[in-house]
């Protein structure tokens, strides 16, 4: 990267609507006799070609790390009230994997209070090492002290990698921490892998899904990255502990900030298609909204939710919380049918790693295919009553 020097004193009146009319960013502005570069830049340097010198561009300068100084694969544990969130488990799992394959230990990261049985029972899951920061003024999450503690054990353990939960609390907490530390920050991160020089391979769809973009951070540590709930797998509960607990001090300064919680209340407890075993989804094929009720039937008889794409969302159909997919929900289910889903990426990304893929499409070619174990081509109006009365008979659905 690098930043844009407007030379003052080479700016001419004549080139100054030029630069303004030239820009497809909308990023300059007139300042009286000069100009001003706002923060819609995205460095496409169209200016500096046209400036006649008086706009340039220089590098940022490339500082070697040295990266054997940083060790480690931290996760962050996300809770709440003393329970541990699934995600940060899948990424304990997954962390496992990556720092196994450059030898490196498995950190795990705690913080708030009364939080140490929680800890404990992270042992169970083959982390190396368990830090907490443990205060009654940590009971709630305030972003400033809980960034305070986090920056205070990167300082002091200096981890080469950190995963973090997308959750609410891990969007809020990992690019301040990336700022922090002047380094990278991918988000929902799809896949992860990790090279023998410890750059941590970051990979998630990009461009409203249409491709797939890897990213480095060749030349800053740590390397930070969030990961949705339902990408990865925990690991299985051990038998025996391993690993230590470490307690460090909240000191004072930690704490400092101007946020004070004065009540928490608690949310209506929502349905959660992330967490359903069996899905029913349906897609663009549904002629109209009543006809829902022929896939909820069969959601119903198979104790599993029903889901949708986000065209189903967008007419009225279903609500926003139905939907899989990049803008709606990850999910992991023992079986999902795809109902007349073509399968974009924008939603498979959403839903590849369930254990058992049906898919009902009357488009023979249709990528849901490609993902799917079992595939049926054919009309969904014809094909899921004949499920629902297979079913409710007590054959197959196979």
């Amino acid at each position: 990267m690098g930043r844009l020097i407007i030379h003052q004193s080479m700016i001419q009146e004549n080139i100054i609507e030029n630069l303004i009319n030239i820009c497809p960013f909308k990023a300059i502005e007139r300042l009286g006799d000069s100009i001003d570069i706002t923060s819609a830049c995205k460095m496409c340097k169209i200016c500096v070609k046209n400036s006649l010198g008086a706009i340039s561009y220089e590098e940022d300068e490339i500082i070697e790390i040295d990266k054997s100084k940083w060790r480690g694969v931290l996760v962050y544990i996300d809770h709440l009230n003393g329970k541990i969130h699934p995600v940060s488990l899948e990424l304990i799992g997954k962390a496992k994997e990556l720092a196994s394959k450059i030898n490196h230990p498995v950190y795990a990261l705690m913080i708030g209070d009364n939080i140490e049985t929680s800890a404990q029972e992270l042992r169970y899951y083959g982390v190396d090492d368990i830090f907490i920061y443990e205060s009654k003024d940590l009971k709630h999450f305030v972003i400033e002290p809980y960034a305070a503690v986090f920056q205070d054990l990167i300082e002091r353990i200096k981890p080469s990698s950190i995963l973090v939960g997308a959750t609410n609390v891990g969007r809020s907490l990992a690019p301040r921490i990336a700022a922090r530390f002047r380094t990278g920050l991918t988000a929902d991160c799809t896949i992860l892998d990790m090279k023998e020089n410890t750059d941590l391979i970051q990979i998630r769809p990009a461009f409203g899904g249409n491709i797939m973009a890897q990213i480095i951070t060749q030349n800053h540590r740590p390397q930070l990255c969030t990961v949705r709930y339902k990408i990865f797998s925990a690991p299985e509960r051990q038998e025996i502990p391993s690993g230590g607990i470490h307690k460090f001090l909240v000191k004072e300064e930690h704490l400092d900030t101007k946020i004070k919680v004065l009540e928490v209340t608690k949310k209506e407890v929502e349905e959660d298609i992330s967490e359903a075993e069996v899905i029913v989804a349906v897609g663009r094929a549904l002629k109209n909204a009543k006809d829902i009720e022929i896939f909820q039937e069969l959601a119903n008889l198979l104790d599993g939710k029903l889901a949708c794409t986000r065209p189903i969302i967008e007419n009225g159909t279903l609500g926003a919380k139905k939907q899989i997919g990049l803008s709606g929900r990850t999910v992991k289910p023992k079986l999902i049918i795809a109902c007349g889903i073509q399968g974009a990426v924008q939603f498979t990304a959403g839903m590849n790693s369930s254990d058992t893929i049906i898919a009902i499409n009357s488009d023979e070619s249709a990528a849901i295919f490609n993902i799917a174990h079992y595939g049926i081509v054919g009309d969904m109006y014809e094909i899921v009553p004949k499920l629902i009365e297979n079913i409710k008979s007590g054959k197959s659905i196979y």
